[in-house]
């Protein structure tokens, strides 16, 4: 099988295309013929060596897949031709960005019947980040004010469309040039980030989902008792008891494998509730584009590899 992988961190030129054995599926794992795989920024940091999430190489990065089974092992979930996805093994290796994948079978989910296998590869890890932080975490209910920085990205597009579906009333932070895209997830505001002063139009707020390192800055707008959600600074020992000495609650959120909430996400997908929006696709040979698209920091929504 054809599969990407790197034998040094670097630039997104250490990317290649190889031939590789095909992995057998274990004990209550499956075989999954991979159609599309999504691309992540936490991508980008293993594989310039940012974040080394994964050891010295070489070693493949990516981890949102959808596909279909190709073989169950004993006692797996599925069968042989049944379309899932999800996030297998994450923070660990599972060599995404490949044409066969063997996973656990609890790690992956029936694919929302509305999506092809490009448009469900781009919910795995940004739809989770977004459902554990807001709903596991934050508790996320009908009524609640929320905060969600970076709503225009991977994570905060589907974290607007989340909160909706809960009830929740959202603001939106967003680059002027995406407040279109952001209202039409269904915001109830949007704010330019850019403007001075701009936390002054929020107002207070039951929660904050924060993905991009804003420390206890979103503290001026979050109640007493409120939720600051982290994604970037979730190891941030000391953010969080500033955070809980000001009377707030610090959640910091690093995403993991649940089958359990992509099956709660793939049903509002199916209910036409939330949906994925695809800056862009590419070829797997063409895995390094894509990186250096992502890296820019100014996609709207996720980027996809097609694989089979």
């Amino acid at each position: 099988m054809r599969a990407v992988v790197q034998k040094s961190v670097g630039g997104p030129e250490v990317l290649e295309v190889v031939e590789t054995d095909r992995p057998a599926p274990r004990g209550g794992e499956v075989l999954i013929r991979v159609h599309a795989s999504g691309v992540n920024p936490v991508d980008v940091a293993v594989r310039s060596g940012a974040y080394p999430l994964l050891g010295e190489p070489p070693f493949g990065v990516g981890w949102d897949i959808s596909g279909v089974v190709e073989v169950a092992g004993p006692g797996a979930r599925f069968k042989a031709g049944d379309e899932v996805f999800g996030l297998p093994f994450f923070p660990r290796a599972a060599t995404g960005y490949a044409e066969y994948v063997a996973v656990p079978s609890r790690q992956v989910a029936r694919k929302p019947a509305a999506l092809n296998h490009v448009e469900a590869a781009a919910l795995p890890l940004a739809a989770l980040t977004a459902w554990q932080g807001l709903v596991d975490a934050a508790g996320l209910s009908e009524g609640q004010r929320v905060l969600i920085h970076r709503a225009a990205g991977g994570v905060g597009h589907l974290a607007v469309q989340i909160a909706k579906a809960r009830g929740a009333y959202v603001i939106a932070l967003a680059s002027e040039p995406k407040h279109d895209f952001v209202r039409g997830l269904g915001a109830d505001e949007v704010i330019d980030y850019r403007t001075e002063g701009f936390l002054a139009a929020v107002g207070q707020v039951d929660v904050v989902l924060d993905s991009s390192s804003q420390g206890t800055a979103s503290l001026e707008v979050l109640r007493e008792g409120g939720v600051l959600v982290s994604i970037m600074e979730h190891w941030n020992t000391a953010l969080a008891a500033e955070v809980e000495a000001a009377g707030r609650r610090f959640a910091g959120i690093s995403v993991e494998p649940d089958y359990a909430s992509l099956e709660a996400i793939a049903k509002l997908v199916d209910e036409g509730r939330i949906r994925p929006h695809i800056a862009e696709t590419f070829p797997l040979e063409e895995a390094g584009k894509a990186h250096e698209l992502i890296a820019t920091g100014r996609t709207q929504g996720k980027i996809v590899l097609t694989v089979a």
